[in-house]
């Protein structure tokens, strides 16, 4: 296949993609966390505000979010500046903004994963924890949090699938992607089929790299009960 020169220009916007995907899919999984967290054990005003947060953000296609973060965070952001007395600009990256729009996004996808794994851990393994004299952070790292790891991940991997195709929606706002990248050889080239195939068999094997990995981490995850099943 005739790149025309431009391979390490979708070199360099394969790494973007991929870089974009990962720091956005940590993010999420942060939020989905704390999201989670609110909506089963938190007091009532947090329980409302992970209902409308989930609600909201699952009926907003995500290019709206995307350009509603790069349009409107950036004035946000400089009008709480401005209120703290600090009067230079900020401006927000596309890169940014992406991470912001695509983490913010799914994190309301990974709050109702989190939140259906914690319903399957049985009230009596933290009861046990309370009474081996664990604080309540401790009872969630050790005991808690490794079970919804392990029920949330095969969910969570298909997200992460998910987000990783929808990094193609942050070119519009002109972060220079896979997508941004390939749409510039296009221009450049005359040549569409060829750039897009490219494209897309790149796309194809950063899932399947993901899926192997996701793969991996199952494997992982499942070794101890694998073990005392069989």
């Amino acid at each position: 296949m005739d790149l025309q020169g431009f391979g390490a220009q979708l070199a360099s916007g394969t790494w973007i993609t991929v870089q974009l995907a990962v720091v956005s899919m940590v993010c999420a999984v942060v939020l989905g966390l704390l999201g989670a967290s609110a909506k089963t054990a938190g007091p009532r005003p947090l329980r409302w505000l992970g209902t409308v947060y989930t609600g909201t953000v699952r009926g907003l296609p995500e290019l709206l979010v995307i350009l509603l973060v790069y349009f409107g965070a950036a004035n946000a952001i400089n009008h709480v500046a401005t209120a703290f007395g600090y009067s230079d600009y900020i401006a927000l990256s596309p890169f940014m903004a992406g991470v912001i729009a695509l983490a913010f996004n799914y994190g309301a996808y990974m709050t109702e994963v989190f939140r259906g794994a914690l319903a399957t851990i049985p009230p009596g393994h933290r009861e046990a924890g309370l009474a081996l004299g664990m604080s309540p952070a401790r009872i969630f790292r050790r005991i808690v949090l490794p079970q919804v790891w392990r029920v949330a991940l095969p969910a969570g991997g298909n997200i992460f699938l998910s987000l990783l195709k929808d990094t193609a929606l942050v070119s519009v706002i002109g972060l220079e992607d896979l997508m941004r990248e390939t749409s510039i050889a296009v221009g450049y080239s005359k040549a569409p089929f060829t750039f897009y195939v490219a494209a897309a068999f790149i796309y194809l094997g950063l899932t399947a790299v993901a899926t192997l990995g996701i793969h991996w981490l199952e494997r992982r995850t499942t070794h101890g009960m694998r073990t005392l099943t069989e």
